[in-house]
């Protein structure tokens, strides 16, 4: 090859190069005119995916009141700070800030967020107060950001927490009326889009995708003026008796509904730190033998056949009985009494042989349609059914110990649906919780039956009777005394359940009280002694708040001033 051809090799692969480049460059500029002018949806599309969110609109959880629309759950705005790992790492001198307005070590942070260092979402901490929320947003920290939740809180406390329950940090319902209501109190967050600029603020609201719908009330038959009634009375007697736990329930005869349902131990749902053993609501979880207490419904189911009538003789010497090698006692020998004085006295001879005079089938039909052996129906979460064997697997011996309340077991809410029951000539309606909840009656007991079981039981509140101090002033009081013991491996302990079960006022029955303390300490643990008090003080003051008109007005005559000579009175 020549010189000169040489030459003309290099100046002809230049200009093919600069050809291939003035194609390139006019490919790109024609594209960049494609993308900008022409057809500009890839880069909007594009930009949207980096800057454009869907962001959740919480909503709040509806409230729950008390019957006379007082707040016993509500649900309030709060801010809660989260971070995006990536940005916060890249301005480590806003973790000290951040640290301190948390009230946290710095390090700590920091080691948090490099172990989540390939997160763009992270949470540092919920429901802020709102000060330190406030002080969090004018620092204007880098990956910072706080986000609208609500926060649900119970102003009663612990006084209403077995029946409210609690939510958890997410404003799920875990326990108690906010787990078994869940649905209906939730609500359904809304949904709405939003521009963010880098830094990952909200520069722009687009639209709303979907509206936030808040959860629905709920309103319950509880009244909180009785509730603190019930809840402070509880708390004394179980603090004075060295007890280890008690329940109080308060139930409206005529509608079923519960005013009141307290227990101790307790806890504050504001507070997650909460010992576990505390959540139950022992008034519908937990069962216990409960003892004389089951009386009036052996007496029934004797007053059924017609063979009995409230002055049959029963023949109680000399105090105790043997049945199958066991032997059963009562305090004294009462001797030749009759049925009215066997509740009266509570006595376990004389209930033991009214049972074994009744054929089993009987026996048993008569507590299972008073509701023993079977939940209430009120929903609640973890309720139990009790205890009632069936009356096949009797043995003699077990017939006699059910009409004192032994062999069976039963919740505390049980008992107040069978003596609110007895109390309303025969009808047995179901206990509620929620305002206009549908209750009929069921006719379970012959009327004529259920108040001559009622005059009986007003004896037990008289001078001759074993709940005296269950009386109420101004008012006729019908209950009964129950005390029992707790079984354990080896048979039954001296540990014992008190007991009392109650309504007034008897010419009109209007509220039914269940009162029970779990192993009282100490020389007192009857029943009478312990339970009555108790009794006594909450529907003294259940009278007194619901203004329901007093009945005993020999004892209201008898109280009264009257003039003397000389204007003395």
């Amino acid at each position: 090859m020549s010189f000169e051809q040489k030459k003309v090799a290099p100046v002809s692969r230049l200009y093919a190069f600069l050809l291939i480049f003035l194609l390139c460059s006019v490919a790109l500029v024609a594209r960049a005119v494609n993308l900008q002018i022409m057809d500009t949806n890839f880069l909007q599309e594009q930009g949207k995916a980096r800057f454009l969110r869907e962001v959740e609109v919480p909503t709040r959880r509806g409230n729950i009141l008390d019957r006379n629309g007082e707040p016993l759950a509500v649900s309030t705005p709060v801010d809660s700070v989260w971070v995006n790992p990536k940005e916060l790492l890249q301005a480590p001198e806003d973790i000290e800030p951040l640290a301190a307005a948390l009230g946290v070590d710095a390090d700590e942070i920091e080691r948090r967020l490099t172990q989540r260092s390939s997160r763009e979402f992270v949470w540092l901490r919920r429901r802020l107060h709102p000060d330190v929320a406030a002080e969090i947003e004018s620092l204007n920290l880098h990956g910072v950001f706080l986000q609208k939740e609500y926060r649900r809180f119970y102003p009663a406390g612990e006084v209403t927490s077995h029946v409210m329950g609690f939510t958890n940090i997410d404003d799920v319902g875990q326990e108690g009326l906010e787990l078994a209501y869940n649905d209906w109190l939730q609500g359904k967050p809304g949904l709405k889009r939003v521009i963010r600029d880098r830094l990952g603020r909200t520069v722009e609201h687009i639209e709303m995708v979907r509206e936030a719908a808040p959860g629905q009330d709920l309103s319950l038959t509880i009244d909180r003026r009785l509730q603190y009634l019930a809840y402070r009375e509880l708390k004394r007697t179980v603090l004075k008796h060295g007890a280890r736990s008690g329940s109080v329930v308060l139930l409206d005869i005529p509608t079923g509904e519960v005013l009141a349902m307290v227990n101790q131990p307790s806890y504050n749902p504001n507070h997650p730190n909460f010992d576990t053993g505390g959540l139950r609501n022992r008034a519908i979880t937990d069962v216990f033998e409960p003892g004389s207490v089951m009386k009036p419904f052996v007496i029934a189911s004797a007053l059924e056949t017609g063979e009995y009538t409230p002055q049959t003789p029963v023949d109680t010497t000399p105090g105790s009985i043997r049945i199958s090698g066991h032997t059963i006692s009562d305090h004294h020998n009462y001797g030749p009494i009759d049925v009215t004085r066997v509740i009266t006295k509570s006595s376990n001879v004389g209930a033991t042989k009214i049972a074994l005079s009744l054929e089993p089938e009987h026996m048993w039909s008569t507590y299972d349609r008073f509701g023993f052996g079977d939940v209430t129906g009120t929903g609640f979460p973890g309720e139990s059914a009790g205890v009632l064997r069936n009356h096949r697997r009797w043995r003699k011996v077990e017939q006699a110990t059910l009409s004192y309340g032994y062999g069976l077991s039963v919740t505390v809410l049980q008992l107040a649906e069978a003596f609110a029951a007895l109390a309303n000539d025969g009808r047995l309606i179901r206990p509620s919780l929620i305002q206009g909840a549908t209750n009929p009656a069921t006719s379970i007991l012959d009327p004529t039956i259920a108040r001559q079981v009622a005059a009986m039981l007003e004896t037990v509140t008289g001078p001759q009777g074993t709940g005296k101090l269950a009386r109420v002033e101004n008012y006729r009081v019908s209950g009964k005394t129950g005390t029992s013991r707790k079984a354990s491996a080896s048979g039954y302990a001296s540990r014992y359940i008190a007991s009392f079960a109650g309504f007034a006022p008897s010419s009109n029955p209007r509220l039914v009280c269940i009162v029970v303390i779990n192993d009282p300490s100490g020389s007192q643990y009857y029943g009478g002694l312990v339970a009555a008090p108790l009794f006594s003080t909450v529907m003294a003051g259940a009278l007194r708040l619901l203004d329901i008109p007093p009945d005993n007005y020999q004892g209201m005559l008898a109280q009264a001033p009257f003039d003397r000579p000389g204007g003395e009175q």
